[in-house]
C-alpha cells in the first residue's frame, strides 16, 4: 500500500483540540475523507472518520486493521500537516 496523495485543511479557530482534517488516497485509487487531526495531552494524532451510534459512541467508519499501517498512515498526514502549518506561517 502507497499513500499516493495527502490534502490538509487547517482549521482557523486555534483554541479547538482540533487542528486540521485531512483526505489521503491509497495507490492513486481510494480515498479517504475527514480524518481529524488532534493535539491531545501526549501530542498530535489522528482519528479516523466515524459516525455516532445509537447508544451515542462513536464507530470508525474505516481504519487500519493493523498497528504498523496505523503508525505509517499516521506519520505521514501529520508530516504533512507539519509542512503545511509551516507554510501558513510562512504567508502570515
Amino acid at each position: 500500500m502507497k499513500i499516493s496523495d495527502i490534502r490538509v485543511r487547517l482549521l482557523s479557530n486555534a483554541e479547538n483540540k482540533m487542528k486540521a482534517t485531512a483526505s489521503f488516497t491509497i495507490d492513486d485509487c481510494f480515498v479517504i475523507h475527514e480524518v481529524r487531526i488532534i493535539e491531545g495531552s501526549k501530542g498530535m494524532f489522528i482519528a479516523m472518520p466515524s459516525r455516532k451510534i445509537a447508544n451515542g459512541d462513536y464507530k470508525d467508519i474505516c481504519h487500519p486493521i493493523d498497528t504498523a499501517t496505523r503508525n505509517s498512515i499516521e506519520a505521514q498526514i501529520l508530516e504533512s500537516y507539519d509542512k503545511a502549518c509551516a507554510l501558513a506561517q510562512a504567508g502570515e
